[in-house]
């Protein structure tokens, strides 16, 4: 399971001039991604994931990730990775075919500037572009600077999966959260796109 970690407290707005958004190449963006996201495998318990995956595995998962949904970079003018953000299915029944879960991380010295939630918007437009109606994300918990993220962006909470994964010699909780997308409910939804290129 993955999940979101961000800066916690407030949060300013990045300055757009300094950050683009752009999807991820694999090959490029899987060493500065993967740096992001080990300590979350190797420190913590915000991933499920125990073992750090090789850059190559990485670069896979960008890869596969990036045919049905969108994998994002923050790239700085230095062209410094801030952080990623990206969807993936949320279960394999047809039915859940317009929910995505999401994730969305953030270097440290990238934090407290708004990264995440600037990451996430210009994901959930992509995600509503492509059809999806429900944004699904699932926390680690405690995790106070992933909820106040989520809250902030809209997410409300439904449910917690109680002492659902053992990590660090403990039993952890995820809370799960879901944002409506705002997609027009009043009829039968058109199939899911691919994402834009």
């Amino acid at each position: 399971m993955d999940t979101t970690s961000g800066g916690a407290g407030r949060r300013s707005e990045p300055d757009r001039a300094t950050y683009t958004v752009r999807p991820a190449v694999a090959d490029r963006d899987a060493g500065p991604c993967l740096e992001i996201y080990a300590p979350h495998v190797s420190e913590s318990a915000v991933s499920f994931e125990v073992v750090v995956p090789s850059e190559t595995e990485f670069a896979g998962r960008i890869r596969s990730a990036g045919e049905a949904f969108p994998w994002l970079i923050a790239e700085r003018s230095d062209g410094a990775v801030g952080g990623f953000a990206y969807a993936s299915k949320h279960r394999e029944r047809a039915a859940y075919r317009w929910a995505a879960d999401v994730s969305v991380y953030v270097h440290p010295s990238h934090q407290r500037r708004g990264l995440g939630a600037l990451l996430y918007r210009e994901l959930f437009a992509r995600l509503r572009r492509q059809g999806i109606h429900v944004a699904c994300a699932g926390i680690a918990l405690p995790n106070d600077a992933s909820v106040g993220l989520h809250r902030a962006l809209g997410f409300e909470p439904v449910g917690v999966y109680r002492r659902i994964g053992w990590k660090g010699g403990a039993w952890h909780d995820v809370g799960w959260w879901q944002l409506d997308l705002g997609l027009d409910r009043t009829s039968p939804p058109a199939d899911p796109t691919p994402p834009a290129r």
